[in-house]
């Protein structure tokens, strides 16, 4: 399993119009992932955060990247859909190669990777904590 520190490990997955989307086309910019699904509570919760953390940093350098291990996509759809979630949504079609590469076993996961990939806390603080915004303000 990566640590921080270490090199992001690359992983593409398709959006909700089947286009491939890798984290690596995101170089040159702080991404910000959250690993989640529609039917996991608490991950749901941090929506209201992380919508505000995305407003509150939309002019700047950083992705806002969600990848959604669900395994119905009817339901990642519906919900994206329906409470217009911004940032980069991706499907990874249930427990995949990023929750392996990421040794992820529970979720929400957060993770915050620099602007050259590396990867700066491969469990971050959620949306809701103001630990978040700090380590996004010391790096963008």
């Amino acid at each position: 399993m990566p640590k921080d520190g270490d090199m992001s490990i690359d992983f593409s997955y398709p959006n909700i119009s089947s286009e491939m989307i890798s984290l690596s086309s995101f170089r040159g910019r702080l991404v910000y992932i959250d690993v989640w699904a529609t039917w996991c509570g608490p991950c749901i919760a941090e929506i209201p955060s992380l919508e505000r953390l995305q407003k509150d940093y939309e002019n700047m350098d950083i992705i806002f990247l969600s990848v959604s291990v669900d395994t119905d996509k009817e339901a990642w759809k519906k919900m994206l859909t329906e409470d217009q979630l911004g940032g980069v949504q991706l499907w990874a079609d249930g427990w995949s190669q990023i929750t392996k590469s990421y040794a992820i076993f529970g979720i929400p996961r957060f993770m915050l990777v620099d602007k050259s990939g590396e990867l700066i806390s491969v469990d971050a603080p959620r949306p809701s904590s103001n630990e978040i915004r700090l380590m996004i303000d010391e790096r963008i």
